[in-house]
């Protein structure tokens, strides 16, 4: 007997990354050497700090009971700390919810917030999870346009248009992934202004401000922000920690209650040493970042020799931890290019398309791979362009 599935499940598919990953390790399994660059996994250690408190911390049988559901206090301390220093918002502890990664953040402030029916700005392009986890909720997604033209920036003009009478949220992601447009302070107040109109919560997904990026940016610093907008957080990517989950949720505590009405019933607090190391982080001084966006910047310029090399444009001044480009028109979309330079040269680029139709015709690598594997890359790069070049040239 076969137990189906439920309805829900026809509304998304696995995702992307989840299906292609399988995909690599068949090819490498084969004997293939895969180079993956469409991964956003920093693979930096954490500070030595971290890992020494994580240890000592884990000795102390005390600490491996069950946690609070809004974290422990010194972590929801050191977070308002961190946003005071780093992103000049003043908040109090209570209007930090801890969680176990921003991922499920969006899940949880999803199911807070959204009934059947309501509607839900996505971007396009976007992270996927927005909409898929919408669409699993029964939410009626409203796909915005964001676009080159417009700096990658959402067009109010557009949005105005739209009958937005049932939309509840809109989320907003910038430092953007995955084009890497920097936040700036008028942004972050027309999308606070427009939350205020049209009574629309406006989720700002903020987890790559620190990464090659020189002004950090929270909404909350808009005025009249604690009305209308709220934040997510992470150490993932700032502090090469994305397999110890640990995100925030930042915000009016009203919002903060309400999204803990749900997750108090999905877990049960995360495991006390990683908080404790996690308020490390958090205390971390300018060094930490300057060292590894050295590391970063560093990386950045082979890709941008790689992308120069394929005749890819791109934008020198875009942040974070991937390179968006746009594919050149010797290629019909950024999906035949990629699995044309898996299948040729054993390199996995990401496609545009993943992340929405604005994204059909751009690629986007990540900088999550050492410098050796990256100039091995562009060496495979170059023979796979010189060997079209000479195919084009017999052709004619």
């Amino acid at each position: 007997m076969i137990i189906k599935p439920a309805n829900r499940l026809n509304s998304v598919e696995e995702y992307y990354f989840s299906k292609k990953l399988n995909e690599i390790r068949v090819l490498e399994q084969s004997g293939v050497d895969v180079i993956n660059l469409g991964i956003g996994s920093p693979d930096m250690a954490p500070e030595e700090k971290l890992v020494s408190k994580l240890m000592k911390e884990s000795l102390n049988k005390a600490n491996h009971s069950y946690q609070s559901y809004t974290g422990i206090e010194e972590l929801r301390e050191a977070f308002a700390s961190f946003y005071n220093h780093h992103f000049k918002v003043s908040l109090s502890k209570s209007e930090f919810l801890p969680l176990m990664g921003s991922k499920e953040g969006i899940m949880h402030i999803s199911m807070a917030f959204l009934n059947s029916g309501d509607g839900v700005l996505i971007p396009n392009p976007g992270y996927p999870t927005y909409e898929a986890v919408s669409r699993l909720l029964d939410a009626n997604v409203m796909r915005y346009n964001l676009t080159e033209k417009n700096n990658w920036y959402p067009d109010f003009k557009a949005l105005e248009k739209l009958d937005l009478s049932r939309v509840k949220l809109m989320w907003v992601n910038y430092p953007n992934m995955p084009t890497g447009a920097k936040a700036t302070k008028e942004l972050f107040q027309e999308l606070v202004d427009f939350g205020l109109k049209h009574q629309i919560l406006i989720v700002n997904d903020n987890p790559y401000s620190f990464i090659l990026n020189d002004e950090q940016l929270s909404i909350l610093s808009a005025n009249r922000a604690k009305k209308a907008a709220i934040e997510l957080n992470s150490l993932s990517k700032s502090h090469n920690m994305a397999g110890w989950r640990v995100g925030v949720l930042a915000g009016n505590e009203k919002y903060i209650k309400t999204v803990l009405q749900v997750k108090s019933n999905m877990d049960s607090g995360m495991f006390k040493p990683i908080q404790l190391a996690a308020v490390c982080a958090l205390n971390s001084d300018k060094s930490w970042y300057n060292t590894i966006n050295k590391v970063y910047a560093k990386r950045r310029k082979i890709v941008f020799a790689m992308l120069n090399a394929m005749g890819f444009p791109f934008d020198n001044n875009q942040v974070g931890m991937f390179v968006w480009a746009k594919i050149n028109s010797q290629f019909n979309n950024a999906q035949q290019f990629t699995d044309m330079l898996l299948k040729e040269t054993g390199i996995f680029i990401t496609p545009g398309s993943v992340f929405g139709s604005n994204g059909n015709n751009h690629i986007r690598v990540s900088l999550c791979a050492d410098e050796m594997v990256l100039n091995e890359a562009r060496k495979r790069v170059s023979t796979f362009i010189n060997s079209l070049k000479k195919t084009e040239l017999v052709t004619a």
